[in-house]
């Protein structure tokens, strides 16, 4: 998704990363006590390396195919409807994502359905997020 003027700089800078695939962006969007909370994991993950190795992680397992659809936001948050394809089977989703003042993402939260896509991104994010580690 292109630059738009009515949508929050930190959804932007999102989609920036998303589209390039540069990771190195994360530095900048992600503030030092973010938290990140998947839809495999129990515990919320904390803190920008660690969230930065989950969407490193979710990009490579889901980036093929990924593509957004609808949005929806106010003044710090936003709800990034999306559907891909993972181990083939399809996936469909939201990332929630809250920004702080300085449109740093303070909260990344991924919700995903069906159960059958879910299964299939859990085994993929988890052989990903080994090798990654």
């Amino acid at each position: 998704m292109s630059p738009s003027p009515d949508r929050p700089a930190a959804v932007d800078a999102w989609h920036e990363v998303v589209r390039t695939g540069d990771l190195e962006r994360l530095d900048a969007l992600l503030a030092d006590a973010v938290v990140f909370r998947s839809p495999a994991v129990h515990t919320p993950q904390e803190g920008r390396a660690t969230t930065t190795l989950y969407l490193r992680a979710a990009l490579e397992v889901l980036g093929p195919h990924l593509a957004y659809h609808r949005q929806l936001w106010d003044e710090e948050s936003a709800v990034l409807e999306f559907t891909t394809e993972v181990g083939g089977k399809q996936v469909h989703g939201v990332d929630m994502l809250r920004w702080g003042p300085d449109d740093r993402l303070v909260e990344f939260t991924v919700m995903v359905r069906p159960l059958q896509g879910l299964t299939a991104l859990v085994e993929e994010m988890g052989a990903t997020l080994r090798r990654l580690a």
